[in-house]
C-alpha cells in the first residue's frame, strides 16, 4: 500500500493506493503553521487512515521550493515554520518508510500528465495558477530534469514584474486589495487571462509541448481558458500550437503526481 500526501498553507491532504493505480480513501486536515506540531499532525492523521494496513512507500508535495536532494523546504511563504528543516527525514521517522518529496505544482503537473487531462499525450505542460503560479514539463510520464526546481511563476513578463505578480492569488491580492473570489469585474479578468497568455506564450517556446494544461483554484473559478487559448494564437508565434485544456483532476491533482511519482521509483 502507498500512502500519498499533499500539504497545502491550510489543509493537508491525505490518502492511500491500495493497487497503484487508484485512489480510494482520504483525509482532510488543518495545516499546523508550527513545524513540530504539523508533523505530528501529519502521523496522526495517517494513522486514523490507514489503522494497521502495512504502509510499503509514501510521497507527496510541500507548498514551496526544495533543495536539490528534496529534503529540505528552502523557501515556503505562507509555511515559514516549515522551512530550513529536514522534513523528509522527520516525515520518514513519522511513517517509519521512505517518503518521496516534490514541490505541489509540479506533481499536480505529474498528475495531470500521467491520469488526467495530459494522459493521452507524450509531452505535456501544466501550469497552476493558484495562491501562486507553479508548474511543469512532463515527458514520457516523467517529470522533466531540472538544476534547481521549475518556477514558471517567476518569469518577468512585463520588463518589471513576473507572472505571479499579474495572476496570482497573492498578486491579485496584493494589487486589488480583495481576494480572487471576490473581484466580479469581467475586464480584470480578461486582463489577467492575457498575461496568462503571455506566460503560456513563453512556456510554450521553451518547452515545445502537445498539450498544455491549466489548473489550480483561481484558473478554475475566474480564468476562461478559451480567452487564454485565443490571445496565445493570436500573438501568431508558432506554425502550429499545441491543445490548451483545462485540468480534470482538481484538488486531486496532487494526489495523483504522488501516486505517479512512487510508480516511477518502483521502476
Amino acid at each position: 500500500m502507498y500512502l500519498l500526501f499533499d500539504i497545502g498553507a491550510t489543509n493537508m491532504r491525505i490518502a492511500v493506493s491500495h493497487d497503484g493505480e487508484t485512489i480510494l480513501e482520504q483525509k482532510i486536515i488543518s495545516t499546523p503553521f508550527d513545524f513540530d506540531e504539523g508533523i505530528k499532525a501529519f502521523k496522526n492523521g495517517a494513522r486514523e487512515l490507514c489503522g494497521d494496513m502495512i504502509i510499503n512507500a509514501a510521497a507527496g508535495g510541500v507548498p514551496g521550493i526544495l533543495n536539490k536532494d528534496k529534503t529540505v523546504l528552502l523557501s515556503a511563504p505562507n509555511l515559514e515554520k516549515w522551512e530550513d528543516v529536514f522534513l523528509k527525514e522527520a516525515l520518514e521517522k513519522a511513517l517509519d518508510v521512505p517518503v518521496h518529496l516534490e514541490n505541489d505544482a509540479v506533481l499536480a503537473a505529474l498528475g495531470e500528465a500521467v491520469f488526467g487531462a495530459g494522459k493521452e499525450k507524450r509531452i505535456v505542460a501544466y501550469f497552476t495558477v493558484s495562491t501562486g503560479v507553479g508548474g511543469a514539463r512532463v515527458v514520457g510520464g516523467r517529470l522533466d530534469e531540472s538544476a534547481s526546481g521549475l518556477e514558471p511563476g517567476r518569469q518577468v513578463v512585463d520588463g518589471v514584474h513576473t507572472l505571479e505578480y499579474h495572476i496570482s492569488g497573492n498578486g491579485i491580492k496584493k494589487r486589488y486589495g480583495k481576494s480572487p473570489e471576490d473581484i466580479e469585474d469581467p475586464a480584470m479578468w480578461e486582463e489577467a487571462a492575457r498575461w496568462l497568455a503571455i506566460g503560456v506564450n513563453n512556456a510554450i517556446a521553451l518547452w515545445s509541448p502537445e498539450i498544455f494544461v491549466l489548473g489550480g483554484a483561481v484558473m478554475r473559478h475566474r480564468i476562461a481558458v478559451a480567452d487564454v487559448k485565443r490571445q496565445v494564437e493570436a500573438f501568431g508565434n508558432f506554425p502550429e500550437f499545441p491543445e490548451i485544456v483545462a485540468a480534470q483532476l482538481g484538488d486531486m491533482s496532487g494526489l495523483y503526481g504522488a501516486l505517479a511519482l512512487i510508480r516511477s521509483f518502483k521502476k
